[in-house]
């Protein structure tokens, strides 16, 4: 793993959080330290000093990254997340406490509903500081627990490495297919031996994927068209429930499931609709103020720095640490019935 003991060059106008809470006196203390699996400071902070342009710019190698360099981590969470050092966080994946009747049983507004969480397997480093042989390990204990799903779950994996035409030609139209890591993960080593030791998982009727060693080791996604939120969230907390049995993931009580990324930790749960404002979005400063109401975030339709396309928006959680996986849920739900009924009376 790198070791650098030279501060970072850090231009006046980056914005990262890393730019921002990276002070030289925090560097002097950490630099030197270095995590059981051999990450450092220079590892974690990488990808933001090579991508000045980050929002956030850190990533974690391991369980022990969030404590080791905590003087980094800490105030980053605390910021992001609202969520102190002393804070514990309080996981409830149980369905029935969910308040979710379809909002838009006719389907005029909601496209389709997406909720995922990502995991990682305890006591492995995180994609960043994993080995070739670590992350073929987890790949082969994760196909394991996907081997025992049964019902609407059940399914086929199929592995990037080797992977035909056909089957590639036909994941990328489903949209199902993760391409190589982006530069900021490329950045923090999240690309290495690509594509090997990585796969997609999905069921026979395509409502529900596992993406493995992407950016976590697992990204768990349940999705139909419509807007059932509850159906979709069921589905993913039985999956969930399934896989725990023969994999288990990586889970502290303060920052909940352990993430590479720090915004991801909690609930490490995104919960989304694509919903159509054509009306609502003319007036953004009404839409963000019930969107910030709700906690939630706006996207384009190809997620992250898109743009919209014929009024169609991508509706989320903002809120994963410190709340439940049932509140992330609620938030985006009550947040998409406030949306409708202002579309309504325009």
């Amino acid at each position: 793993m790198k070791q650098n003991n030279e501060f970072p060059n850090l231009p006046k106008e980056c914005t990262s959080m890393l730019c921002k809470h990276l002070t030289k006196e925090v560097f002097e203390v950490l630099k030197d330290k270095k995590t059981a699996n051999g990450f450092t400071l220079s590892d974690a902070i990488n990808s933001g000093v090579e991508n000045i342009d980050s929002g956030i710019g850190v990533y974690a190698g391991d369980e022990e990254s969030y404590t080791l360099f905590s003087p980094l981590f800490d105030p980053i969470i605390e910021e992001y997340h609202g969520f102190s050092p002393s804070d514990k966080h309080k996981s409830n994946l149980n369905p029935d406490d969910l308040h979710a009747p379809n909002p838009d049983s006719e389907g005029t507004y909601i496209v389709s509903t997406r909720i995922r969480v990502g995991r990682n397997v305890d006591n492995m480093p995180l994609g960043p500081a994993i080995s070739k042989e670590q992350r073929d390990q987890v790949e082969a204990s994760i196909v394991e627990g996907l081997k025992q799903l049964e019902g609407e779950l059940k399914g086929s994996y199929y592995p990037l490495l080797g992977m035909s035409k056909e089957v590639q030609e036909a994941l990328i139209k489903d949209h199902f297919l993760f391409k190589e890591g982006d530069r900021f993960l490329a950045s923090t080593g999240l690309n290495r031996d690509w594509p090997e030791g990585r796969g997609i998982y999905h069921n026979n009727d395509k409502t529900f994927l596992v993406w493995v060693n992407e950016e976590d080791q697992l990204r768990i996604i349940s999705m139909q068209m419509g807007g059932d939120i509850k159906e979709v969230f069921t589905r993913l907390v039985s999956a969930i429930k399934s896989i725990e049995t023969k994999v288990a993931f990586s889970y502290n009580e303060h920052l909940g499931y352990i993430t590479s990324c720090p915004t991801n930790l909690g609930t490490a749960m995104r919960a989304s609709v694509h919903i159509a404002l054509p009306k609502l979005s003319q007036d953004m400063e009404k839409f963000k103020a019930i969107t910030d109401k709700h906690h939630l975030q706006i996207r384009g339709i190809h997620g992250e720095h898109s743009e919209s396309e014929g009024g169609i928006y991508d509706i989320s959680n903002r809120r994963r640490l410190g709340v439940t996986e049932v509140m992330c849920v609620q938030d985006m739900y009550d947040g998409v019935v406030e949306l409708i009924e202002v579309e309504k009376s325009l």
